[in-house]
């Protein structure tokens, strides 16, 4: 009987609200098709995508991971190579300056060389002018030794006289 009774409120307070059960039934059916199929067709199908994408997202963080440990690989590799580069640098650098040292003392050494040539060249050429303006002073002092005595003494002076007024002229100069 209580069941009966139960079953009474029951229908009662649907009629109340206005529960139509054939109506009802259908919907209820209907909503049941309806979320299998979405369930089936919609629900399932999002979940795989939703899957897929976190399962791209993690490897796009692996991967990030992986770049990024490269990258500090990379940079570091190209830092030696800099350093090695810089290294090499100074050293080629201080060999040109050893290099341009040696260049310099060589063509100093020829310039000096140059010099020294071009002086000792000057003083043999001196030399030679003053061997030769003092021959032609012993000429000159001679002939006018002559002159002068052939005008003192009053008498022309053959040419051994002369020659051996000018012989005796040269001595006294050179001595």
């Amino acid at each position: 009987m209580n069941q009966i009774m139960f079953a009474g409120i029951a229908a009662d307070t649907a009629k109340a609200f206005g529960v139509d059960w054939p109506h009802f039934i259908a919907q209820v059916i209907s909503f049941s098709i309806l979320a299998f199929l979405l369930h089936r067709f919609a629900y399932k199908p999002i979940l795989q995508v939703l899957e897929e994408r976190r399962k791209r997202i993690a490897e796009g963080l692996a991967n990030a991971e992986k770049i990024k440990t490269e990258l500090a690989r990379t940079e570091a590799s190209r830092q030696e190579v800099i350093s090695q580069a810089n290294v090499q640098a100074q050293r080629l650098i201080e060999e040109a300056r050893q290099a341009a040292a040696r260049v310099q003392e060589v063509e100093t050494q020829k310039a000096i060389a140059a010099a020294k040539d071009i002086v000792e060249k000057a003083r043999q050429s001196m030399e030679a002018e003053h061997a030769r303006m003092l021959t032609e002073l012993r000429r000159e002092v001679g002939r006018l030794v002559v002159q002068t005595t052939g005008r003192v003494v009053g008498k022309t002076l053959t040419a051994d006289d002369q020659q051996r007024l000018a012989n005796e002229a040269t001595r006294e100069l050179a001595a």
